[in-house]
């Protein structure tokens, strides 16, 4: 029993019980009102708010069954109600307990029907408790969710915007610059970063931010890098075919660059200067691995002269070990085919 004494409503068509109950219950602590009927018993609850509800079954005109489905359907926030039957009726009871009841005392001769009355009481006001306690956890973890979800974009929003500033330092530096292996090496590092800024950016627009949908991300990242490795002179074309996948931030990153390296070598290395060539995309399900496969139709490795530092192949390898994977180059008819399985 708490501090503050406990508001019961009563209801039982019994005066004599009425009264009895009345008395035994203030004895133990309790406010005690009594209502003759169920309907006068819901108009007392429309009124004024009682901590628990006592019911019997057997009321003339709307019984204890009709008036425990009108108080649990028709009162805002009912109190926890107890069902009084008689002693052969616990088909009633659970009747009434599958109803919504929070519990059922069968009615008895003397003081032991007032314990248990007063029992039933304390443990249908400790399981509300408990209950409202819970919805209440429940509600601030929400909250804090959608608080911290609401930050999250907000940082990604601000790293996409950083990065995207970064990016624009490095085209301007890459314009100022009169060597063509220092512009062209600036431009790759160009297309590194908005292939980082393709991830946040998904990550702020969408009410997902903790995995990036690799479909749409991979769509944008090849569009991009249609319009700056393809030119009139050296035509490229980037064909992808993406299942729809989602892989957690950090692996999409990861998967990100990779693709951006192994396309840029493709669009470098694989064609002739003034060559056409395609190059070929594919991200789907194998087993238990994400598979990556990028191809095309060129020179292959032993055909194609790299003359960069080599660091496209360096961050390729970094980013596959941190996916836990490698990059393989498995046999094809013509051309390249670099694979990625990333485990799932």
């Amino acid at each position: 029993m708490s501090e503050a004494p406990r508001h019961v409503l009563y209801v039982d068509d019994d005066e004599g019980l009425r009264a009895l109950v009345r008395r035994a219950l203030e004895r133990r602590g309790y406010v005690v009102d009594t209502a003759a009927s169920g309907e006068e018993g819901q108009a007392k609850l429309l009124e004024r708010a009682y901590d628990i509800v006592a019911l019997d079954h057997y009321m003339p005109g709307r019984g204890g069954f009709e008036t425990l489905k009108a108080i649990l359907t028709e009162i805002a926030d009912p109190p926890p109600i107890v069902y009084v039957t008689g002693s052969d009726e616990t088909r009633v009871a659970v009747a009434a307990l599958k109803a919504g009841a929070a519990d059922y005392v069968v009615k008895s001769v003397g003081e032991e029907f007032f314990d248990l009355l007063a029992n039933a009481f304390q443990n249908a006001l400790e399981q509300t408790r408990l209950r409202r306690q819970h919805a209440e956890a429940q509600a601030a973890l929400a909250t804090s969710n959608e608080r911290l979800e609401t930050l999250l974009r907000e940082v990604n929003h601000r790293v996409a915007n950083s990065l995207q500033i970064v990016s624009a330092f490095v085209q301007m530096q890459a314009s100022m610059v009169g060597d063509e292996g220092a512009r062209s090496a600036l431009r790759d590092t160009q297309r590194r970063i908005e292939a980082i800024v393709q991830v946040h950016r998904r990550l702020y627009t969408t009410d997902q931010v903790e995995w990036v949908d690799m479909q749409d991300y991979l769509e944008a990242l090849v569009r991009e890098l249609e319009g700056t490795c393809s030119t009139p002179t050296a035509p490229r074309s980037l064909k992808l075919t993406a299942d729809p996948i989602r892989l957690e931030t950090d692996k999409a990153v990861s998967v990100g660059v990779i693709v951006n390296e192994l396309i840029t070598n493709a669009c470098k290395y694989a064609y002739a200067g003034d060559e056409a060539g395609e190059v070929r995309i594919h991200l789907g399900r194998d087993g238990a691995h994400v598979l990556l496969r990028v191809e095309d139709d060129g020179r292959g490795l032993e055909g194609a002269t790299p003359k960069g530092t080599g660091l496209g192949g360096r961050l390729i390898r970094a980013m596959a070990h941190s996916l836990n994977s490698k990059v393989e180059y498995e046999p094809a008819e013509r051309g390249v085919r670099a694979v990625l399985r990333v485990p799932a």
